[in-house]
């Protein structure tokens, strides 16, 4: 039976990053990671659409925690130790810059997430940390000061045992056996399945909008993006995530209430355009977008008011109005179902909280066990803040590891 000193299970970015960092503070250590595929790294490859999206330019701990609708109060501390500016710098001590777009996502210069995986194996390989695929977990059990590993093929003995496997199931109803409580997992960062001819045939635009989930007392802002099946993009992305567990009861079937003109009411709408019915009085209504609205989105609120594709504003009456102002600033709309946001899933659930020591992402329960990633009942509002979760767990449990 092999022994190392550490064994990382699970072969994603939690369990590379850590074993990268321990491997650094002690180069003594015998570390392995195990892999149930057949291929590292296969959610970095497709994140941030094959981008990677490899964490978000905010840089105060305070307002980074708010990015996180599980794990907001745990990770204040963490991240007072390891956050953004420790991430970029960390890849640019290894050779990659970092470049922020304008909402604050953070990528690789290069585009392409390849760039962060060949990094990640090019490090191992220096580091001397051994890498097994096709290695998946049967169970696990602590012997003496040992940990016993036994995967479908072998048997592995280790000082310490790290489990980042994510929303594994298998793995957390081995945990629930020894003692660990888990809080039921259901799915975060989706988009919303929305069937109306309001925005059918205009996939394709994105425009900043308000968004209500109606009866849940749930709101955001930001870019919505109409999509061939429904919505999506940033206002949509955040809600999915805030309301995981509501929504989840709901069997995703609701009704959201889009604003189209964020920060101004119905009658502030109406207000201007009644203002417009004499200043423009000869012009037609869908012939010339208003507010800054994309094109094909105006001619389709025109429409859903009631608005004939010929009429001048001089000829819109009080009814029409007033109806093309609840359609600009309150539209709503039925969401049935949901889509997995691009390739990645993202889940909210995982190893309940309360069980981890986060100075060192230890369990409280059982010694020498250390957790990292989506197996903890933590998740952010996109890609990259669950990402940073990852670093700063890893980083964390490395140091206390070695």
């Amino acid at each position: 039976m092999k022994q190392f000193d550490i064994i990382i299970v699970g072969g994603g970015a939690a369990g590379f990053f850590t074993a990268m960092n321990a491997a650094e503070n002690n180069p003594e250590l015998k570390i392995l990671i195990l892999e149930r595929g057949k291929e590292v790294l296969t959610k970095v490859k497709v994140s941030g659409g094959g981008r990677c999206n490899v964490t978000h330019a905010e840089f105060i701990p305070a307002e980074l925690v708010k990015k996180y609708p599980r794990g907001e109060k745990e990770l204040r501390g963490p991240f007072h130790n390891f956050m953004t500016g420790d991430t970029i710098a960390w890849f640019n001590e290894r050779g990659i810059e970092l470049k922020t777009e304008e909402d604050g996502r953070m990528f690789p210069i290069t585009d392409s997430s390849q760039t962060i995986i060949d990094c990640f194996t090019k490090e191992c390989k220096k580091l001397n940390i051994e890498i097994q695929k096709g290695q998946s977990l049967k169970n696990f059990s602590r012997e003496q000061d040992f940990w016993q590993i036994n995967t479908n093929s072998t048997s592995f003995k280790s000082s310490k045992l790290m489990l980042a496997t994510g929303s594994n199931s298998k793995v957390w109803n081995l945990l629930q056996k020894m003692g660990h409580h888990i809080v039921d997992a259901v799915p975060s960062l989706f988009t919303f399945n929305i069937q109306d001819n309001r925005i059918k045939g205009i996939a394709g635009i994105a425009t900043d909008a308000e968004v209500k989930i109606l009866n849940e007392n749930l709101e955001s802002s930001g870019p919505l993006l109409i999509t061939h099946w429904g919505m999506s993009g940033p206002a949509i992305l955040k809600l999915s995530a805030w309301g995981a567990r509501g929504l989840n009861m709901l069997d995703y079937k609701f009704d959201i209430q889009v604003n189209w003109l964020p920060g101004y009411t119905k009658t502030d709408i109406l207000n201007d355009l009644k203002e417009l019915k004499f200043s423009i009085s000869k012009q037609q209504v869908s012939t010339r977008p208003q507010f800054d609205l994309p094109k094909r989105l105006w001619q389709s609120i025109v429409s859903a008011a009631k608005i004939e594709t010929d009429t001048k504003w001089a000829d819109l009456n009080k009814d029409q109005l007033k109806k093309l102002a609840e359609e600009l600033t309150s539209a709503v709309f039925n969401v049935n179902g949901k889509s997995t946001f691009k390739e990645e899933f993202v889940t909210a659930g995982g190893v309940d909280l309360k069980e981890v020591d986060f100075k060192t992402f230890e369990s409280k329960l059982l010694k020498d066990l250390y957790f990292a990633g989506e197996i903890l009942n933590i998740d952010a509002i996109t890609g990259g803040f669950n990402f940073q979760n990852a670093w700063t767990g890893g980083y964390l449990a490395a140091k206390a590891m070695s």
